[in-house]
């Protein structure tokens, strides 16, 4: 007998851009090439199109269509993706007339998400997402649905399997919803204990293969895989981090965000933007080496402005400054931060920007605690950050920084 060992062929895709004017169609184009390569496809080509609008049945016009039709055999392309939202029926024609399979650039991210989940959450959350896209896609499949047929045996009442379909996805949502619900209940009761010990939060937000994973490592040592590709971070992180000035925050690592975000995606991933949004204060990374940098950090701003993130303190992180050459223009922005998380830096800086907005101030302080007061020095050893301890015949004389939420604890202690 001869073993043979199974290789997954790489599937071969052209995209394919309608250029109707509403968005900038060379940088969207430019983002699919990421997510194809993301989703493990090889781009072969692209082919764009500038129209008032998409056509009804085939997005492309009759000509065009045919075009990629002859192309795809003539390259043996497999897999046809287009940068915008597909109707059923527009899929179903365009297969028909070119004999490759079509995804849209909604089911390439859910198809990228549902690669990356890992938690429970996660996997809950693309589900959804997947079942809510694909529940009223399934009109327009025609007869291949049914059930009944015509014949002995098959007369009769009956369901057809599109309603069936239907009746099961339905169903699932429900109990999606349900499990997300409980989840949701648990992660609330975990924050509303973190405000009540007192723990602040910080959030790394931005667009996708910012560096915000590699940020996230470089200050937490956390482990978090930080790959040069979109979307490599899915499931949010929580690490602690203690600041020089000694207060330990912390810092919570999130998927990251794209432009034209398919709506399904930011329902279902809501509570988990929610709770990012529900930081005491955000980190806006970018990548400053690309051009879109201020494009990018402006998405972020109108989905945090939408989950109604106004009067927190938000920090613009331009990441990647070592990739800048010497041409290359940073925009001036008041409380920014440079820093490059591969190499460390600027880190100190971007500690310093935590620290000078941290919702809690601390204070260097020189106290004289009698031995007693032993639980006293343990918490400021916790909470704070000690400079020098001396042991003498009248107690412990203790130089710390100090959170100001301490003051009514150490007042009577204080020598300095």
């Amino acid at each position: 007998m001869d073993l043979h060992e199974m290789k997954e062929e790489t599937e071969r895709a052209l995209l394919v851009e309608v250029d109707t004017g509403d968005y900038d169609a060379d940088a969207s184009l430019a983002e699919l090439y990421e997510l194809t390569r993301s989703a493990g496809a090889e781009p072969f080509g692209a082919i764009t199109q500038k129209r008032p609008s998409p056509d009804k049945a085939t997005c492309v016009g009759s000509g065009m269509m045919q075009e990629i039709a002859d192309f795809c055999k003539k390259h043996e392309v497999n897999l046809l993706i287009f940068d915008c939202e597909l109707s059923p029926t527009q899929i179903r024609n365009i297969e028909e007339i070119s004999k490759v399979r079509v995804v849209d650039r909604t089911m390439l991210i859910l198809d990228i998400f549902a690669k990356r989940a890992r938690s429970k959450e996660g996997k809950l959350q693309v589900e959804l997402a997947q079942l809510k896209y694909m529940l009223p896609r399934l009109a327009g499949k025609g007869t291949a649905l049914s059930r009944l047929g015509g014949g002995i045996g098959t007369r009769g009442p009956g369901e057809s399997k599109l309603e069936t379909d239907r009746r099961h996805i339905r169903r699932r949502i429900n109990t999606l919803n349900e499990q997300l619900a409980e989840v949701e209940k648990h992660r609330g009761l975990m924050n509303r204990r973190r405000k009540k010990d007192g723990i602040i939060t910080v959030a790394l937000v931005g667009y996708t293969n910012a560096g915000k994973s590699t940020l996230m490592n470089c200050l937490t040592k956390a482990g978090v895989l930080a790959e040069n590709m979109l979307f490599a971070t899915l499931d949010p992180t929580a690490r602690a981090l203690k600041l020089p000035c000694g207060t330990t925050v912390m810092l919570i690592d999130t998927v990251g965000l794209i432009r034209r975000l398919p709506h399904h995606l930011v329902q279902a991933f809501r509570s988990t933007l929610e709770q990012a949004a529900e930081a005491d204060i955000l980190l806006n990374v970018c990548d400053a080496s690309s051009p879109e940098a201020q494009v990018h950090l402006k998405v972020t701003a109108e989905l945090l402005a939408e989950l109604g993130c106004e009067g927190r303190p938000i920090i613009p992180v331009f990441n990647k400054c070592d990739l800048l050459t010497g041409a290359s223009v940073i925009p001036f922005m008041g409380n920014s931060v440079r820093i490059s998380a591969a190499n460390g830096t600027g880190v100190d800086k971007l500690l310093a920007a935590i620290e000078a907005n941290l919702p809690v101030k601390t204070k260097r302080v020189k106290l004289l605690l009698p031995f007693q007061q032993s639980g006293l020095a343990a918490q400021i050893r916790r909470d704070g950050t000690v400079e020098n301890e001396e042991y003498t015949e009248t107690g412990l004389i203790l130089t710390a920084q100090v959170p100001s939420t301490m003051d009514n604890l150490i007042k009577n202690y204080e020598i300095e």
